[in-house]
């Protein structure tokens, strides 16, 4: 069995979005505040509030089936009842957006779930539209 790399700016987790169309790399930074999931797209850098990752999963478990992801940029409605909905909701654990840089806030369903599906938190689909997650464990 291959270990993990622990998501370290030193040993950044490569990623590919869910439809597979781009690689990113993505690390936690306790050392900010708050502590971030950061990603590194190209040149553009996102961060993610770090709660993010048991937010989800916890949001997720209870959910109990599939999720849409429906992934938009910031600036973009969301369809409700979706993984990227619930991202920038006033009703999710932290009050609202997980997105931290003001204009970079969105695609947090694009970026997130992949980070689930390696620590072992969620299963996404992979097509090329229209992908789901859902809770495992």
């Amino acid at each position: 069995m291959t270990a993990i790399i622990h998501g370290t700016p030193e040993h950044p987790w490569t990623l590919s979005t869910p439809s597979g169309r781009s690689t990113y790399r993505a690390w936690r930074d306790e050392t900010t505040n708050p502590p971030a999931l950061v990603v590194q797209v190209g040149k553009t850098r996102l961060a993610y509030d770090l709660r993010c990752i048991d937010d989800l999963h916890a949001m997720l478990q209870a959910h109990g089936d599939w999720m849409p992801l429906g992934s938009k940029d910031e600036k973009a409605a969301t369809s409700a009842g979706t993984v990227e909905a619930w991202g920038r909701s006033a009703d999710n654990p932290l009050g609202g957006w997980y997105g931290l840089k003001k204009g970079l806030r969105g695609r947090f369903a694009n970026y997130v779930p992949p980070v689930l599906e390696l620590l072992g938190l969620a299963e996404v689909e992979h097509k090329a539209r229209g992908n789901r997650m859902r809770a495992l464990g």
